[in-house]
């Protein structure tokens, strides 16, 4: 199973008046090691819509929150691609507070891809070497 992970503190801009993690801030925190996973394989999120007019928009998004992430903790998303078709992508993405005991789990996301045509938003297929790139992630 391939999977990438990265690490994040949480800061004062990520939370609510009580220090507790906005919800909305998980989807962005989801942005953000999505676009690092497709780094650490060789190629930048902004190359798709430089080299092909590409670009990948979130199709449908579902959290489900199991404990609270707050101020100053370190969350680890686990991003893994479950699935993978001509034009879209599912990924599975979990959230775990860091800490000494090997971490709580705090919450996923199922959020699933499309790639479309920047232009005019309509779907595409992946070009060849992305499709070949993103199959290397598949678990």
């Amino acid at each position: 199973m391939v999977e990438h992970n990265i690490d994040f503190r949480i800061y004062y801009e990520d939370t609510d008046a009580g220090g507790v993690v906005y919800h909305a801030r998980y989807l962005a925190l989801a942005e953000r090691a999505r676009t690092e996973a497709i780094r650490a394989q060789g190629q930048a999120a902004s190359d798709l819509l430089a080299d092909y007019g590409l670009a990948f928009v979130v199709r449908h998004a579902a959290i489900d929150y199991r404990a609270p992430l707050r101020l100053d903790d370190i969350v680890r998303i686990t991003t893994r691609l479950t699935d993978l078709g001509a034009a879209s992508c599912r990924l599975m993405q979990d959230f775990h507070r860091v800490d000494g005991n090997g971490g709580l789990g705090c919450g996923s996301l199922d959020v699933r891809l499309a790639c479309v045509r920047a232009q005019d938003g309509r779907a595409a297929r992946f070009p060849p070497r992305w499709r070949d790139l993103l199959r290397e992630l598949v678990a």
